[in-house]
């Protein structure tokens, strides 16, 4: 006796490997016609039909909670209609006719029903569990958004911009999840990079910026600004971690703005890197010579990686990167 799954069709073979059936399983139970439970029980159709008037006429079973109609397609082409009675008519029948038969098929259904639906847990629990993970990305999203207004009680235009990037955050979370699903095919983002920015380079535009700035801007408190260039370099088993421009440019602009490197002016720095970086690698501007990220968005942004927690890092970078991506549109 075995079974071999396709789509909502099984197949059944009997002990003496002669009876083969295909078996529709739906409705969470296992449906044969007429024909094929003659088949099954090695009786004729007549004495089939005969049994079932019989079981229906003396209130074993309800006629309509056993039976489904089903379109079929028969070798001329043709769509028909017909009667499919599920496994307790089945079984119903088999006693009377053939208990040997209607005794295996039932133990070879109950195992089938069972495997399909653990299988269907499993599947919806995945399912479930993915669409947790994304309401909780959401919800991280507008936790984010509370706190930066909060604290930065950004009552200007300034605020309004940061509203304008979670539109755009719900915008990147709805692509990535028609991505998930195979529905939407991202635009390629640029896999070579240009322009290596080590931290003497990087060092070098901080304290061409402290002529603009008084006090402790610029000034290193530790190692972070280096460990910041370093990291989105490094490679892992001969593999970039981030391997295209965009990822790089906005885990640099995440990692300076995080790693609070400066006694003073970290987001400052992390903006001005992040534009050096765009432009190094040339894909700053749009080809009709305008900035593929606004200012006003990139303040936004930079103000939400300063609120945000650990995390959330990965949901930013995604963003930003989706951003930079859809300004090509």
């Amino acid at each position: 006796m075995q079974s071999s799954e396709k789509n909502d069709i099984l197949l059944y073979q009997a002990d003496d490997g002669q009876t083969r059936l295909k078996v529709h399983l739906e409705k969470e139970s296992v449906w044969l016609t007429q024909a094929q439970l003659a088949n099954l029980f090695a009786v004729k159709t007549p004495a089939v039909n005969k049994h079932l008037k019989k079981i229906f006429l003396s209130g074993e079973l309800k006629e309509k909670a056993v039976i489904s109609i089903l379109e079929t397609t028969a070798a001329d082409g043709k769509n028909y209609k017909i009667r499919y009675y599920n496994l307790d008519a089945i079984i119903a029948v088999g006693y009377r006719v053939n208990s040997y038969q209607a005794t295996r098929f039932r133990q070879w259904a109950t195992q089938v029903l069972r495997d399909h639906l653990v299988k269907g847990y499993t599947i919806h629990e995945q399912r479930l569990r993915e669409e947790t993970d994304k309401l909780r990305e959401m919800q991280q999203t507008v936790d984010l958004l509370a706190r930066t207004l909060t604290t930065q009680e950004l009552v200007t235009e300034t605020g309004k911009d940061v509203l304008r990037v979670i539109s755009d955050y719900a915008y990147a979370l709805a692509t990535l999840d028609r991505y998930d699903h195979g529905t939407l095919i991202l635009g390629e983002t640029t896999g070579t990079t240009l322009r290596v920015i080590d931290y003497e380079e990087g060092i070098s535009l901080v304290k061409t910026m402290k002529g603009e700035f008084d006090g402790l801007f610029g000034i290193e408190k530790d190692q972070g600004f280096k460990s910041a260039l370093g990291t989105i370099y490094q490679t892992f088993d001969g593999k970039e971690l981030y391997p295209s421009v965009e990822e790089k440019a906005a885990n640099l602009l995440y990692f300076v703005v995080k790693n609070h490197a400066f006694s003073d002016g970290n987001k400052r720095i992390a903006a001005a890197l992040f534009i050096y970086f765009l432009a190094g690698n040339g894909i700053l501007y749009r080809p009709d010579g305008s900035k593929r990220l606004a200012d006003n968005a990139l303040v936004a942004l930079t103000l939400l990686i300063a609120e945000s927690r650990p995390e959330e890092k990965e949901t930013i970078v995604k963003v930003i990167v989706n951003l930079i991506n859809r300004s090509n549109d």
